[in-house]
């Protein structure tokens, strides 16, 4: 079908081009472009097959998946790419390369066979090959299919693919009903998921750099990434950016990012703010989770917090960011034209708990003018 996301394969093993290949034409809204041994390949096929979205290995003979993304680049390609690599296990700093170079997202395989490996992260990858190769399709004013267009495929495609391909518009339900006014902003907490590290770097590399209030974000992302996550945005922001740990002080000009797998929650004392760290189980599917650190945020300030609810799949965060609208603070919502998946956010504000929508590009600048008003 025409409208289907065209997916082009790029990977030195044949036996996972075939295993990606199958699990692509599996997935309704999805179709197999064309496969790519390495990138030299890979570039050569782009504008003959005109694909919607690349998945990328790392490691490949005569043209790696680095210095595919440099020529990339150079060549002003815009298509979006998935790294799916066994490097991103070992290598989170080439990893973080390969995202400051332009890739969307990353997919760590675990450890075991090639077949087992694509078992477990095939709903995963099958998810964001649909979130990003649709938002690539309307950047270029093409048609995005609706889940009734789709042809059915096989029953063990992701279930996900419904939710991310519906574009239906939401009405919001009636908001919180706030305890007390909004007061002078002390915090901003941010919950994000797929399509954050993009989003991340285009709001961080935009902050004031006199934005004297601490910031805390849950990004998903696996344990082992999050340090060097943490390292590549500081690099652009204006601001300190660190993986949070346990203890750390929460201080103006500091945005601390929580490790993966450990829930981020904030105490705030008489004579400091502090970071907690904790091996509790996951909420919402995740550790760590915004919910978590939503609550925490909104029971320590209240009516002194601004919390920023952006692009990612399922609801995580959704449900608290109504807890830091009840107890007074401020709330901001990513908007579903600039969102990969308008997931997170969508929830959110159908629940009610988003004051205002903001597209991406205007986000850092409404985050500044919300944290500097004074109340």
């Amino acid at each position: 079908m025409a409208d289907e996301i065209r997916v082009l394969i790029t990977d030195d093993s044949a036996l996972m081009r075939n295993l990606i290949g199958r699990m692509v034409e599996a997935t309704p809204g999805l179709v197999v472009a064309d496969k790519a041994m390495n990138g030299r390949f890979a570039l050569q096929k782009i504008p003959r097959v005109e694909p919607d979205v690349i998945v990328l290995d790392l490691e490949m003979p005569e043209m790696n998946g680095i210095e595919f993304l440099k020529e990339r680049k150079k060549m002003k390609i815009s298509v979006p790419v998935v790294i799916l690599s066994s490097i991103a296990a070992r290598g989170a700093e080439i990893t973080m390369e390969a995202l400051a170079l332009g890739a969307s997202d990353f997919i760590q395989k675990p450890s075991g066979s090639v077949s087992e490996d694509l078992h477990v992260v095939k709903d995963t990858l099958a998810s964001m090959l649909v979130a990003y190769g649709s938002a690539y399709r309307r950047s270029q004013g093409k048609k995005v299919l609706s889940p009734g267009q789709y042809p059915k495929k096989l029953e063990s495609a992701p279930s996900s693919i419904e939710s991310i391909l519906n574009l239906k518009p939401v009405s919001p339900a009636k908001a919180p009903v706030p305890l007390r006014k909004p007061g002078k902003t002390e915090i901003i907490a941010i919950g994000i998921s797929t399509g954050g590290p993009d989003a991340l770097r285009t709001v961080f590399s935009k902050l004031d750099a006199d934005l004297m209030v601490p910031i805390v974000v849950v990004q998903h992302m696996p344990p082992g990434f999050t340090n060097e996550f943490a390292k590549s945005l500081d690099r652009i922001c204006p601001l300190e950016v660190k993986e949070a740990e346990d203890g750390d002080l929460i201080k103006p000009g500091r945005v601390l990012i929580a490790q993966g797998n450990k829930h981020l929650e904030v105490e705030k004392k008489s004579l400091a703010s502090i970071a907690h760290l904790s091996d509790a189980p996951p909420v919402s599917g995740h550790r760590p989770s915004a919910d978590v650190l939503f609550e925490s945020v909104a029971e320590s300030y209240q009516n002194h917090a601004l919390g920023v609810i952006m692009t990612g799949m399922g609801r995580d965060g959704a449900e608290n960011l109504g807890k830091i609208y009840q107890e007074g603070g401020m709330t901001l919502g990513q908007d579903e034209h600039s969102a990969v998946v308008y997931g997170m956010p969508r929830v959110a504000y159908e629940l009610g708990h988003v004051m205002e929508q903001v597209t991406l590009e205007n986000m850092a600048r409404r985050i500044c003018d919300v944290a500097k008003a004074a109340r």
